[in-house]
């Protein structure tokens, strides 16, 4: 997580006050995976082991155990006391587990887990966030500096607008006008944006809309926050897409014209790096899924030949 302190500053502000920021923090996510393998006691969006140092001073630290929810789940606090005690076991250190619910109903709230017998008393009770109680305070959170603010009015509309294409993309589109507005770094707004388009995913026709607004909103504003191959690559697969659907299907269009677009991309990329391209890479490119190219596309500027572009790992 790129902003864990401002996760944690904007969700969990009691913990976030009595940790010592100055202090580097560590996410412990292959240790936490070792632990918690053999315990897959329901799905989840996403757990993260954090060791973080406190304000007490001196060497102290201890541990975050975050947990995000996204559909009710009987098992969830039992889940929360097995990798609670299992990271206790393995670190003898304090273990805090903390939840995010980001599920639609307002009811479910599980927050303790404890089981009694023959006068022992097994018992953990831990704070949780329910995105949904923030529902009632948008137009509040748009106001707010926190890009977690953001992250949580996206994901409130995205439930609000489930089945309505139309009313997302009015929603996405006011979210992406505020965060070009907001003074904040480059990489900061590319990474929220990803979040935002990820988390209000629309169906490709609205997305090609929203994409084309984006450009211009870019252009007016002279805010380049795309990379120019970002930019080459969507206008070229929007036009694209636009032909291939007048004679093909529009939604079809659009995803082989993304197709033919990255490829394209790819192309310019690889020959101006390495030289033209013979026949058998133009073949392999025409050949490639999306995915495969876009892995290619991440590989290419660090690659010190062609052919390590394409190596299989």
């Amino acid at each position: 997580m790129h902003h864990f302190p401002e996760f944690m500053a904007f969700y969990f502000p009691v913990a976030h006050a009595a940790i010592d920021w100055s202090r580097p923090h560590d996410f412990l996510d292959q240790e936490f995976a070792a632990l918690t393998r053999d315990a897959e006691l329901g799905k989840r969006l996403l757990d993260k082991l954090v060791r973080v140092h406190t304000l007490a001073g001196g060497e102290q630290w201890v541990l975050v155990h975050l947990e995000v929810q996204g559909r009710h789940d009987a098992d969830f606090a039992e889940r929360i006391f097995v990798y609670n005690y299992r990271v206790y076991d393995r670190y003898r250190r304090p273990v805090a587990s903390l939840a995010l619910l980001t599920d639609a109903s307002k009811r479910w709230r599980p927050c303790a887990f404890s089981y009694r017998l023959f006068g022992c008393e097994m018992r953990i009770d831990f704070p949780i966030v329910k995105l949904q109680d923030y529902a009632g305070r948008v137009d509040e959170l748009l106001t707010l500096d926190n890009p977690f603010a953001l992250v949580t009015v996206a994901h409130l509309l995205t439930q609000k607008t489930k089945g309505d294409a139309h009313r997302r993309h009015v929603a996405k589109w006011r979210l992406t006008k505020l965060l070009y507005e907001r003074d904040w770094d480059r990489q900061r707004i590319i990474n929220l944006y990803r979040v935002i388009d990820w988390i209000m995913a629309l169906p490709p026709e609205w997305d090609a809309r929203l994409r084309h607004g984006i450009l211009y909103l870019e252009r007016r504003k002279t805010m380049p926050y795309m990379s120019s191959i970002e930019r080459i690559g969507m206008e070229i697969g929007m036009k694209k897409g636009e032909e291939l659907g007048r004679r093909i299907g529009w939604e079809r269009g659009l995803q082989e014209g993304r197709r033919e677009a990255m490829e394209e991309v790819l192309a310019l990329l690889l020959s101006q790096r390495f030289g033209e391209l013979d026949e058998s890479v133009r073949e392999l490119l025409a050949a490639a899924t999306v995915e495969r190219l876009g892995e290619w596309i991440k590989r290419s500027p660090g690659a010190g030949s062609l052919w390590e572009v394409f190596a299989e790992k």
